[in-house]
């Protein structure tokens, strides 16, 4: 059933195996959690997968978490949803089934749907990132929780992005390829209703499937429509084929604007200078000025060869601020864990978090940008490693 299973086993654990000094021998806190390390969010979800297993690494190093006055490991148990909803909900079940507190989730705002759903089934806490759907967090789940920004921010700070350029050098019409999913028509909602504060008309809206092989419809609409700015949200390998066919059928916005698909390494390595000038928003970069940062990157360089992926910082902090939970809850007790993280309030690798009542995070957001192969933070420009790449060029002058 389980095709790809992986399961992180703690230090404390291996503590209790080989009785290493200094490290806690005890039962280890159960976290579970359904992650699409194959498929379509597959690169996406070894970046969450790395922030999981680096934050666990990290917290039983230093001896744990305090429960109740007890040191206690970490263990969490992570299962490959192979990138499908349905196949989410049964390795959640599974997960339950083996006695976890709490959930972590995956990559992909249709996983977290479907995953949200179970958690709040099982009364259950769940932490999530990597998804920016607002919807969800419109049906009253009490045991979801998100310290990652959704729709209603990335609407806002996209017309903050680009007032920040000269009023007379901006954007003038938007194309939004719409992927026909909840967040796909969440999200060309959120950026039409933008264009009216930053000026832009939505010269095109175009819907596709997701796996779509074929966009050049699409791409000539936009290409007739006079776009000069393009907006949308695929998945990696719909959004690399996006690009590649935009080049080949000679669209050349100033601006394009990818959450999502420009995310992962892969995005640069399999479309060279023709990946660069594509803004993403992946809410975070290894840049961000915040405690534990550089820890991170450095332990993200010995694991993996690069400092900390994107969305591997989110993920991080969603493992600190469940082994905070845990410390307030003072119990392995599901909803006093709930509670706990439902009055976060403190600092991790992604800045300040706390959370509103529907279980959104309240943090700091950035926007990225492939700039000569690698991922620069260019907004908020006080944040900023490199300064935003505007206009970009054609791409026959890259």
């Amino acid at each position: 059933m389980m095709k790809h299973p992986w399961r992180l086993l703690s230090l404390g654990v291996l503590a209790a195996l080989v009785g290493w000094p200094g490290l806690v021998a005890a039962q280890p806190v159960k976290v579970g959690a359904v992650v699409p390390l194959t498929g379509r969010y597959g690169a996406g979800g070894a970046q969450v997968r790395a922030g999981y297993e680096i934050a666990v690494e990290h917290i039983n190093a230093a001896g744990g978490v305090t429960v109740g006055g007890k040191k206690m490991p970490l263990e969490v148990t992570i299962l490959d949803d192979e990138s499908d909803a349905t196949k989410t909900v049964s390795r959640m079940e599974t997960l339950a089934a083996q006695g976890v507190v709490t959930y972590l989730g995956g990559f992909g705002s249709d996983l977290h749907a479907a995953a949200a759903s179970v958690a709040e089934k099982n009364k259950t806490p769940y932490l999530g990132v990597a998804f920016a759907l607002h919807r969800v967090h419109e049906q009253g789940f009490r045991y979801l929780f998100s310290p990652f920004w959704k729709s209603p921010d990335i609407k806002q700070y996209t017309v903050d992005l680009l007032n920040s350029i000269p009023a007379g050098d901006r954007p003038k019409a938007a194309a939004i390829f719409q992927e026909k999913t909840d967040w796909g028509r969440e999200m060309a909602t959120a950026w039409t209703e933008a264009a009216r504060q930053a000026g832009y008309q939505v010269a095109m809206v175009g819907e596709y499937a997701p796996g779509a092989k074929d966009f050049s419809d699409l791409i000539l609409k936009a290409k007739g429509a006079g776009a000069d700015l393009v907006l949308g949200l695929p998945t990696p390998p719909d959004g690399m084929t996006i690009v590649k066919q935009m080049k080949e059928l000679g669209l050349n916005p100033k601006m394009t604007l990818l959450i999502r698909a420009p995310d992962p390494p892969i995005w640069s390595k399999n479309l060279g200078k023709d990946g660069d000038y594509v803004i993403l928003a992946p809410g975070w970069h290894n840049g961000v000025k915040a405690p534990g940062v550089s820890e991170l990157n450095e332990a993200h360089m010995k694991k993996i060869g690069r400092p900390a992926d994107p969305i591997a910082g989110p993920a991080y902090a969603c493992v600190q601020i469940l082994a905070a939970a845990l410390g307030r809850a003072g119990s392995l007790d599901r909803d006093k864990i709930r509670d706990a993280i439902a009055a976060t309030d403190m600092t991790t690798v992604i800045g300040p978090v706390k959370f509103r009542p529907d279980g959104t995070g309240i943090v700091n957001a950035v926007f990225v940008q492939w700039l000569n192969g690698k991922q620069e933070l260019v907004f908020p420009k006080d944040a900023a490693t490199a300064p935003l790449g505007y206009p970009a060029p054609p791409f026959a002058k890259r």
